[in-house]
């Protein structure tokens, strides 16, 4: 049964769910993402990723700043939908648009909730050593992530899990649940299951200061933090004025009893507060990232030197 629908989303995470919408053959009426903004060097206005694919499947685009205001909100109203699918929107949806559709609005939610709530759920599930994650299609309410539960599905977190491809992974398979959750919904197969009351975290916006690399931590910290990190917004640790970027590193036990921040060969290996880690791909400022070795060459430091 098509049903119509609208879809709320802004960056490449929320793509192929609003393909697989169309796909399935539900009358989109319109998609909602955030305005264009300045970008490059010379600031031109970009379209967001999901205003793009919109545009390219014939799909009228909104783009609000704010769903707050009277006006916003009795556009959407008019709109006569039965369903409103969101996915890293980026705008807070206040009651009456919640109330709007016939069946609400569902959400696209890239934990196991009630596991990381909030803004970065892919980079803090890597940083805290998650075995698992995954997507839950929720039933929209005021509170942050907090509704009811209509679907799940896992996936699994490995010691080479980076979070570029547990986005693209979990995108794909927020994808596949929300074409299967929207006509069960509607039919009424889907049972809303309350969130438990335990096991609630919360996955605060990343910062810059996120990406500090702190070398009295254990190596297989610092080793997570930069596979969650990477490409925004970055692991780095200074030398002098620069600040330099770790891209890619390999995890080593042994340190050798140095104290941490010490470089320990002409590979880039660091000691840690516990272990090592190998600089395999790092990046100076303004330029084109290199393996670690060359690098190194170019900072011209002798083996023992300290990082702080």
């Amino acid at each position: 049964m098509p049903l119509r629908l609208t879809f709320m989303g802004t960056p490449d995470f929320a793509v192929p769910a609003l393909h697989a919408l169309h796909e399935a053959g539900h009358t989109i009426v319109a998609v909602y993402c955030q305005p264009p903004k300045p970008a490059g060097r010379g600031q031109h206005l970009q379209k967001t990723p999901v205003h793009r694919a919109a545009e390219e499947l014939g799909i009228a685009v909104r783009t609000p700043k704010s769903l707050r205001d009277a006006t916003a909100q009795v556009a959407f109203q008019a709109l006569e939908l039965d369903l409103a699918v969101v996915a890293a929107y980026g705008l807070i949806l206040p009651q009456p648009i919640l109330d709007a559709p016939r069946l609400g609005c569902v959400n696209i939610h890239a934990s196991l909730l009630p596991r990381w709530r909030g803004a970065a759920p892919i980079q803090r599930a890597l940083l805290a050593g998650d075995a698992e994650t995954g997507i839950t299609i929720m039933q929209m309410e005021a509170g942050l992530d907090t509704g009811p539960m209509l679907l799940q599905g896992n996936i699994p977190i490995t010691v080479q899990t980076t979070a570029r491809a547990l986005h693209d992974d979990l995108s794909q398979l927020g994808a596949r649940l929300i074409a299967e959750a929207v006509p069960k919904l509607a039919t009424g197969q889907l049972l809303a299951t309350a969130q438990p009351e335990t096991g609630v975290t919360y996955a605060a916006k990343l910062t810059r200061e996120d990406g500090k690399i702190e070398w009295q931590r254990p190596a297989h910290e610092i080793e997570r933090q930069i596979r969650a990190l990477t490409p925004w917004p970055g692991t780095y640790f200074q030398h002098g004025d620069e600040s330099l970027k770790i891209l890619q590193a390999d995890l080593l036990t042994e340190n050798r009893g140095l104290p941490a921040g010490t470089l320990l060969d002409d590979h880039f290996t660091i000691a840690c507060g516990q272990g090592a880690l190998r600089l395999r791909l790092v990046q100076r400022p303004n330029k084109a990232a290199m393996a670690g070795p060359d690098v190194l060459r170019g900072l011209r430091l002798p083996v023992g030197h300290r990082f702080t």
